[in-house]
């Protein structure tokens, strides 16, 4: 069985930088992608950044390309997501998922676990 321990939300203002981190357990890490999804109150979970299994490649939603950064540290079992400049749009449940192989992808199905999410408030 695998587990995600997310950390690191909070609340900040905006322009601000916090980073979040998931800790893995239970898989050989290396070998599986992972992503940070996030979902505000009323509207479904959206894609925010994923990274492959080797830490090789990486994506980013649109919205926060440039300013988020997504990385992994395989001999800590853990993916971090740099966010900076934050924006009150930002403000969401974030969560961390493991794929279900060692690629990057947008869509939930390609993942098969999921952390219990962290709360990152951003005021004005």
């Amino acid at each position: 069985q695998v587990q995600l321990v997310e950390s690191g939300g909070g609340l900040v203002q905006a322009g601000d930088s916090l980073r979040l981190s998931c800790a893995a357990s239970g898989r050989t890490f290396s070998r599986y992608g992972m992503g940070w999804f996030r979902q505000t109150p009323g509207k479904e979970r959206e894609f925010v950044t994923a990274i492959t299994g080797s830490g090789s490649s990486t994506d980013y939603a649109d919205s926060v390309e440039g300013r988020f950064t997504i990385s992994r540290d395989n001999a800590k079992n853990t993916v971090y997501l740099q966010m900076n400049n934050l924006k009150l749009e930002d403000t969401a449940v974030y969560y961390c998922a493991v794929a279900r192989a060692g690629w990057v992808s947008r869509t939930e199905t390609a993942y098969s676990y999921w952390g219990q999410g962290t709360q990152v408030t951003v005021s004005s």
